[in-house]
Parts: C-alpha cells; structure tokens; sequence
C-alpha cells in the first residue's frame, strides 16, 4: 500500500474523491466518472491504479471487488465505506465524507508540520550551539569537529529513528491485530485517543444510516459500517454480538451494554430505534461525534508543537544554567590562584 504521509498528498485523496462526489452526483455513471478522472486525474499517480479499476469493472466487477482485487492503492477504510456507498446506493455522499476526511488530514497535516518547523530547527540549532560549537571553543579549538559532529548526530539519531518508526507503525497497510495495537496505544494520548474514536463513530453512523436506507439487513449493514468506521476495537465489538442479534436481541440493546458507545450515542440510537426514525438519528449522530472529532483532533494538533516548544525550551535553558555555572566556576578557581 502506498503510503500517505505529506499534506499534498492527502490534498490529492481529497481532490480525487471530491470530483468522484460531484459527478457521481450530477447523475453521471460510476464509469464515465471513473474515465474522465483517468484521463485528469488529481495527480499522475492516480492513472494506472485507475486504468485497472475500470479495466475490471468493464468486466464485471463492482467498484469495491475491483479495489480489492487489486490491493495497495486504497486504504482499507476507504475501501470499506465504498462498498457501504455502493451497497446502499449512495455512493456519492461516501465519496464526499472520504473528500471531507481527507481534507481535513491535508489542513491538520500542513498546520502541524507548519508549527513544528521552529521547535524542530530550535532542536538543531540547541545541538549544533552545546554539543559543537561550545565545547569546540571551550577546547582552545583544539577538538576535533568530525567527533563532535559524530557526538551530535549520535544525539539526533534517535529523534530521526523514532520518528520513522511511528510513520511506519501507523500506517493502514498492517494487519487488524497490530492496527489494535497502535489504536490501543494513542488512545491514551490525550485529546488524539479521543479524536480518532469520535470519529470512528461519526463513520459508523454515516455508514450505518446509509445502509439502513438502502435496505440491507439490520445484520448486515453492522457488518459492513463496522468495517468502513476505521477503528479495529469498534469492528471487533459488533462482530461479537452478531450471534446475540441473530438470536432476536436488539441492537439497540447491544449497543447500550458496549463501553465503547458513549451514553449519548446509545441514547439516540435507543430513542431513533423505538420512533421509527433511526435515519434521523443516526445522521445527527454522524455530525455531532465528526464535529466533536475534528474539535479534538485540531486542539491537538495546536496544542503538540507547544508541548515541543516548551520541552525544548526546558532543555535549551538547562543547558545555559550548566554552562554559566561552569564558566563562572571556572573564573572563581582563576581567581583563587592569585
């Protein structure tokens, strides 16, 4: 799977998947829209994968079959919600909730790389002053700059490593068990674990009203919204307590015995369930948890670089204490000697 990192490249998602919205919403066929992006697409890139597509489609598959025959080009939440977008015959709001979503990564990517710049040169420009020019002039420069260079790089290296690391542990190519793993993990984070769990239910609802819409069974629309809300905890939670549903149990009644619905969502499930109009509900469910959801994906967006900023600052200002105090010591033991 092509890996999704900088903030034109999820502009690009999210161009692709804005211009599928308005065409396949102008009332223009899946495959003519898929043929015209082909022929301009957002990003060159995006032509052979297409070419593929509308190669197996012409041959009878439907758009979701195609994408998962030919695997690494989409995520498997995009994947998922076209197949809730295709089964419930509105595909095109899929698309402009996958143009949203990524969008709105682009916006948040390019804000915290933008803030990051000044802490991440602050951390450079700290290393090059004390671990380089420092003890370069306190040598008399007598020091070696190649070691000292190496002793500074051997200080930035895990900075560069750890980052790496993270790129690749959060990306959505691994299987559900680690994706488990690592949603478990920034789940602690505060304000992000939040974010991504809002916004896996703003998924599940939009999904699952899509779906109910169409018809799809009860069962079966749970399955499918499981699968394009991104959150492998969620997923794992509804396919437990299918038998439970099968056996004549609501879902409402599911839903509310899951730690992982808040109170809110089962109550509005609960009240759409027994009035008759879960469609209704399930949509305001959809725009309160994305709303709230991007709120905290933004407050940590703003609030990481600061915590850099300020950590970075502690370590900046320790330093100079140490090496006053040394200096000052320094001049106090000359003074001694006379």
């Amino acid at each position: 799977m092509a890996l999704i990192l900088t903030p034109g490249q999820f502009t690009h998602r999210a161009e692709f998947y804005h211009q599928l919205a308005q065409l396949t919403s102008a009332g223009i066929g899946l495959v003519q829209a898929l043929e015209q992006l082909q022929r301009n697409p957002p990003n060159r890139s995006f032509r052979e994968p297409l070419r593929r597509q509308l190669e197996k489609i012409k041959s009878g598959s439907t758009f979701t079959d195609s994408l998962l025959a030919t695997s690494g080009w989409l995520p498997a939440f995009d994947i998922a919600l076209i197949e809730a977008g295709e089964k419930s015959g509105r595909i095109d709001d899929c698309f402009r909730l996958l143009a949203e979503y990524y969008h709105e990564r682009a916006r948040i990517t390019k804000q915290a790389v933008s803030q990051l710049t000044y802490p991440v040169g602050l951390v450079h420009v700290a290393v090059l002053v004390f671990l380089i020019i420092v003890p370069f002039a306190g040598s008399q420069f007598n020091a070696s700059l190649t070691l000292l260079a190496l002793k500074a790089a051997l200080v930035l290296a895990p900075i560069y490593v750890g980052t790496a690391l993270m790129i690749y542990a959060f990306q959505s190519r691994h299987g559900q068990s680690w994706r488990a793993a690592m949603e478990k993990l920034l789940g602690c984070v505060p304000l992000l674990g939040k974010a991504r769990h809002f916004l896996a239910l703003s998924r599940l609802a939009l999904a699952l009203g899509a779906l109910l819409n169409a018809g799809v069974s009860i069962i079966q629309a749970w399955e499918i919204a499981a699968n394009a809300c991104g959150s492998p905890a969620l997923r794992r939670a509804i396919l437990a307590w299918q038998p439970q549903v099968e056996a004549g149990t609501t879902p409402a009644d599911v839903v509310g015995q899951c730690r992982l619905f808040p109170e809110m969502f089962a109550n509005f499930y609960r009240s759409g369930e027994i009035s008759g109009k879960l469609d209704e509900a399930l949509g305001r469910l959809h725009r309160y948890y994305h709303e709230e959801g991007s709120r905290k994906l933004q407050a940590f967006a703003d609030w990481t670089p600061r915590a850099i900023y300020g950590l970075v600052a502690v370590v900046i200002a320790y330093e100079v204490i140490q090496f006053y105090a040394g200096y000052f010591n320094q001049i106090s033991t000359i003074t001694k000697g006379f």
